[in-house]
């Protein structure tokens, strides 16, 4: 097939998506080994400042109190659960995109040392702020 056949760019472009998804969907649904596992990972942005990081995870439906962030040399760490609301516990469901249960995320970032100046809940999102020491 002639790279300019309509069929053959259609069918690498639905191939890429589907790789794409299966990527994605290893991503966030991950199978737990043991129950007290992480089953999940957030999705993140990392924004870098020159004194400063930027970490801002999106985290819907958890409460700030819930919410465990720890910094060990360049790695953050934030974990806690998003708990499925009782009322929708019996409740059949239709669809499901947004994951619930426990869920960790480690964020690797350039060797250097910091300190975590602060971190809030903010529209649906952590926000963690760390300064970077020289």
């Amino acid at each position: 097939m002639s790279s300019r056949d309509p069929k053959a760019w259609m069918w690498a472009e639905a191939c890429g998506l589907l790789e794409r998804a299966e990527r994605l969907h290893r991503q966030f649904f991950r199978i737990p080994h043991a129950a007290a596992e992480a089953a999940w990972e957030p999705p993140a942005d990392i924004f870098e400042t020159d004194d400063e990081y930027w970490i801002l995870i999106a985290l819907p439906g958890v409460l700030p109190s819930a919410m465990e962030v720890t910094l060990s040399g360049n790695i953050v760490h934030v974990r806690a659960e998003r708990p499925l609301p009782e009322s929708l516990r019996r409740a059949a469901v239709q669809r499901m995109e947004i994951p619930y249960g426990r869920f960790e995320r480690i964020i690797e970032l350039p060797a250097s040392q910091l300190e975590l100046r602060a971190r809030e809940a903010l529209h649906g999102c952590l926000v963690v702020q760390l300064h970077k020491l020289f």
